[in-house]
């Protein structure tokens, strides 16, 4: 197993040759790094790449990434001033969730690019990164729109929980928290301050 240091590119913020997991290595077609610029005030993180993605690169590209981009423009926000990435960069087999160790092995490469973007506020999206990132259960329906830290390095995050983009496709009652918690994102980051976060 190759160490995470040899594969990390702090220029791009990218990861080549990641051999850590090998049912990922496996299923994966290519490695999916996060997207958008590197020193933005948003910085968005998923669970890991689904089928379209891994076909094209780039996180949130599929029907949750067309909910997410929805979103965020009805927010004020384009999709290009934000950083976008994953817990984990592989996809797994068949789907499936990610498990603790290959969410513990692509950790590395998640807390330096949170580390090399230094975001205003980390936005979870979904069960799987707000439970990675916090340590702790999160009841992600009632918990939408909280706001925890985290240590990333030398430094704290404020990280803000949001339901995943696909939540809002099988139950439109997610449709308003999504909406509500992005708009919260946006002021948050905009204003580096906590007024949107009232409204929760």
């Amino acid at each position: 197993m190759n160490d995470a240091t040899d594969c990390w590119d702090r220029e791009t913020l990218g990861v080549s040759g990641c051999q850590r997991c090998s049912s990922l290595v496996e299923s994966r077609s290519q490695i999916v790094d996060g997207v958008g610029p590197t020193d933005t005030n948003l910085l968005f993180v998923g669970e890991a790449p689904g089928a379209n993605e891994d076909e094209q690169g780039e996180p949130f590209v599929g029907r949750s990434g067309t909910v997410l981009d929805t979103e965020l423009r009805d927010a004020g926000i384009p999709r290009a001033d934000v950083r976008i990435t994953n817990c984990v960069r592989c996809r797994p087999p068949e789907n499936r969730d990610p498990t603790v160790t290959e969410r513990e092995h692509c950790r590395t490469y998640l807390n330096q690019e949170i580390t090399a973007v230094d975001p205003e506020l980390v936005v979870t999206l979904g069960k799987v990164p707000a439970e990675h990132l916090l340590d702790r259960s999160v009841a992600v329906t009632s918990e939408a729109g909280n706001i925890d830290e985290i240590d990333a390095g030398e430094t704290s995050y404020p990280v803000l929980i949001c339901v995943h983009p696909a939540a809002t496709l099988y139950d439109p009652n997610q449709s308003d928290v999504f909406e509500k918690t992005l708009r919260a994102a946006a002021e948050h980051a905009g204003d580096g301050g906590q007024s949107a976060l009232d409204e929760f």
